[in-house]
């Protein structure tokens, strides 16, 4: 049955479980944490809106929206850091298997810089934030909810 990893995530912490064979319990092999991601975008604002300044009236003296909030920005770069590391683990063969359970926010972000051969090892998805569980809970609702134990 090989090594399965199940990520549960959501925008200010990742948690990475792995079950191997046909073990029935799952051990927290990984945790990556975001304070920023429950942080308020005027929190993580440190400069003012930009400034543009060029040639000809079109830009002089206006300010610039920012096209994404800090808060955005932090949450993508979060989900960069979580799926590289799953991506240099199956380089190294670390999982066969792999279950994504989060935030709905967050999946579609995880989703979405997942690499190819990364999406090709997942084998079940649930949008529900569980993040933030014991380790025990989590097992349970593990074994509950995926019909591969």
């Amino acid at each position: 049955m090989g090594t399965t990893w199940i990520l549960i995530a959501d925008s200010s912490r990742a948690r990475i479980f792995e079950k191997k064979g046909r073990e029935k319990n799952l051990q927290e092999i990984e945790d990556f944490v975001n304070p920023a991601g429950r942080a308020a975008s005027n929190e993580l604002r440190t400069d003012e809106r930009g400034r543009f300044y060029g040639r000809g009236e079109q830009y002089h003296g206006h300010t610039a929206d920012p096209s994404v909030f800090p808060v955005e920005h932090e949450n993508e770069m979060f989900s960069h850091t979580v799926t590289k590391y799953l991506d240099d683990a199956r380089k190294t063969q670390r999982y066969e298997h792999l279950y994504l359970i989060a935030a709905p926010k967050f999946l579609g972000l995880i989703r979405g810089n997942l690499g190819e051969e990364v999406k090709k090892m997942v084998e079940g998805e649930l949008h529900k934030d569980i993040s933030t569980l014991k380790s025990r809970e989590i097992e349970a609702y593990v074994n509950e909810e995926i019909d591969f134990l």
